[in-house]
């Protein structure tokens, strides 16, 4: 390791993932949605299609332009994705 980096924390973590590709009405979602100790209530979404991901909460989920932001969606392809998600966040 560079001796110059500073190094702020270090941590390693045993997660779990989940892959899920599904079909919206006008958008394919291919999601990778992670679970951590180190994050209790909230679970790191990944849209591996386009490499936009959001540490989210269920409050999270349901707020307006919150996911339209995060994933750079519209709001119809927000309100899918949120469907989906309000089952697994």
């Amino acid at each position: 390791m560079k001796e110059d980096r500073l190094i702020l924390t270090d941590q390693e973590e045993s997660t779990s993932t989940r892959f899920v590709s599904f079909m919206g009405e006008s958008h394919r979602y291919d999601l990778a949605i992670t679970s951590s100790k180190k994050y209790e209530d909230k679970k790191m979404v990944i849209n591996l299609q386009s490499n936009h991901y959001a540490l989210l909460s269920q409050s999270e989920v349901e707020e307006d332009g919150h996911l339209e932001h995060a994933f750079n969606l519209t709001e119809v392809e927000a309100e899918e994705l949120r469907d989906f998600l309000r089952e697994v966040v």
